[in-house]
């Protein structure tokens, strides 16, 4: 009974980074813009958390942090994709590196030259529930952000307004619904998650922040995004299996099963790549995703 806990544990421990960079995902593409620049935004979350919660001393400060950073990430890229219309691919990839980049640049002068932080005092606290189940703080809140941005999405009318910009933005707009302030705070919104997600590995997972401590897993929320058909309780199902694989990582890895580690790295991405082949022609990703809104144009 204590084994599967612990691989609960685990499997929950990994997920929740990848579940609330995925919330963030789908929040800008229902919106109508792509935003492949999860990635960047987690790095400097990650970052963000792990520095203030080591200056601090206090990992919650960290998180808050961690989310201001994505959401100040991500602001870069809704003024470059809503008020200029710049290319959202292009302007993510530009994001993923100005993230990593700006981490490891704040990381030399905040920590001696180092390209990695001091360990924080403290991560942030687990709630055992018995059984050998321990679940960090950021997976309770991971889950209860699903139920909510699922309830925001599906019954709620800015949740319905937000949906229907991303199918068709001009029909929206004859209808009085503000296209631009939906879609800039959507984008800002999806960098707060993605934040959040980094420092959840910064700040519960690991106690620090590296240059490979995200490597990643912003492209696997993606996927999940996909996997789950935009929707946030399956893509959330996605990124548990997803964190299942890097469960299967860690016990395989201490197990008397002699497999290589390179290997067993490679398997929640070989796991993504199968389950986007396998879905291939199954899903469809909102009408307006990844088209510039021009006022006026149909």
């Amino acid at each position: 009974m204590d084994n599967i806990g612990i691989i609960i544990s685990i499997t929950l421990m990994y997920a929740t980074p990848l579940i609330l960079a995925a919330l963030g995902g789908i929040i800008s593409e229902l919106s109508g813009i792509t935003n492949i620049g999860i990635e960047g935004m987690m790095v400097i979350g990650a970052f963000a958390g792990a520095a203030v919660g080591y200056f601090s001393g206090n990992p919650w400060i960290g998180l808050l942090c961690a989310a201001g950073a994505g959401g100040l990430l991500a602001l870069m890229h809704a003024i470059a994709c809503v008020k200029f219309n710049a290319n959202q691919i292009i302007s993510g990839v530009a994001l993923n590196l100005i993230g990593l980049g700006l981490s490891l640049f704040l990381s030399r002068i905040f920590f001696d030259g180092a390209t990695q932080t001091l360990p924080v005092p403290s991560k942030l606290p687990k709630i055992s529930l018995g059984g050998g189940i321990s679940l960090d703080s950021t997976v309770i809140i991971a889950l209860c952000l699903v139920v909510f941005v699922w309830f925001y999405l599906y019954r709620m009318r800015g949740g319905l307004r937000l949906r229907a910009i991303g199918e068709h933005p001009a029909a929206a707009d004859t209808l009085g619904i503000n296209v631009y302030l939906f879609r800039y705070l959507a984008v800002i919104v999806s960098g707060l998650l993605a934040g959040m997600g980094g420092a959840a590995m910064s700040l519960a997972v690991v106690s620090s922040f590296t240059p490979i401590v995200i490597s990643g897993h912003g492209y696997i929320a993606l996927a999940a995004v996909i996997f789950g058909r935009w929707n946030p309780v399956g893509s959330s199902l996605a990124c548990i299996l997803f964190g299942f694989a890097q469960a299967l990582v860690v016990i395989l890895g201490g197990g008397e099963i002699a497999i290589p580690s390179q290997i067993l790295a490679m398997l929640p991405y070989i796991l993504t790549i199968a389950v986007l082949m396998l879905l291939k022609g199954k899903t469809a990703a909102p009408r307006a995703s990844g088209v510039p809104y021009i006022k006026g144009s149909r």
